[in-house]
């Protein structure tokens, strides 16, 4: 089956959404790789997403806000922290694109918990801050957990111009409408749904971290072949649907190529 067409707008509404939350100050770091080296490192029934032959792998830091359930009202404290994830890009056999988390670094212990235990997400627990100055907006996280390889991000990108059009690729990159995780009964997907990302060119003035290193992807060589800020935008997230058994994977909808860009 082919892909669903990428939109700017997401192409399903969640109407009874499972979690509601604000994504803020959002920067988007994004190298190209190999498909061929990532599809290991998807759950059973995916393929990596493609773009021009060429998936990606992405750095994502930001600041979650007032996590709400079942439609309650967000909360201040243990629904609001500092985040930072490495994420893949994957369609399942049902042509819905989503990401695949590979970490996603929090600095509450509480959603930690809940995120690994109740959904099966790679939360890890990290001291983390995000201060803002100006136009210059940076990220630090290292990770509390003893007998790792103390894996940390520190990351300082500059602001730029606001994106009246994005370009095929940033849509891409960010117009991302589900995740892909396996469950306990196989892989599943879950969808989210947003206003249409307010995007800013960014210049990444520093870039120190081994996170997706840690996350099992070889460490780039060259910078990132895109860099962009958001400013951030309400979400809905939904229920797990489509659930796909454990088994043989689908065939890519699109034969892999070289990356552009080492990866």
């Amino acid at each position: 089956m082919q892909p669903i067409p990428v939109t700017p707008e997401a192409p399903f509404a969640v109407r009874n959404p499972l979690l509601t939350q604000r994504w803020l100050d959002l920067a988007f770091l994004h190298w190209a790789v190999d498909p061929e080296v990532v599809a290991p490192l998807l759950p059973h029934g995916l393929v990596p997403d493609t773009h021009d032959g060429v998936t990606y792998v992405g750095l994502v830091a930001f600041r979650m806000d007032k996590v709400g359930w079942l439609g309650l009202p967000g909360v201040p404290y243990l629904g609001s922290f500092p985040e930072t994830n490495v994420r893949l890009y994957s369609v399942d056999e049902y042509g819905r694109r989503g990401v695949v988390f590979r970490s996603m670094d929090a600095s509450r212990l509480v959603p930690v918990i809940i995120g690994r235990l109740g959904f099966r997400l790679p939360y890890l627990w990290s001291r983390m801050r995000v201060r803002a100055d100006g136009d210059m907006v940076t990220y630090e996280s290292s990770r509390h957990r003893p007998g790792t390889s103390r894996a940390y991000s520190r990351i300082a990108v500059r602001v730029g111009r606001s994106i009246a059009e994005p370009t095929e690729l940033e849509h891409f990159l960010t117009a991302r409408w589900g995740m892909h995780n396996a469950f306990s009964g196989g892989t599943g997907y879950v969808a989210n749904e947003h206003p249409r990302w307010p995007l800013h060119h960014a210049e990444l003035v520093s870039c120190e971290e081994n996170l997706l290193a840690a996350a099992g992807i070889p460490a780039p060589d060259d910078p990132p072949v895109s860099v962009l800020y958001s400013p951030g935008v309400p979400v809905r997230l939904g229920r797990p649907t489509g659930l796909t058994p454990r088994g043989p994977v689908p065939v890519p909808p699109t034969a892999p190529a070289k990356p552009r860009t080492a990866g």
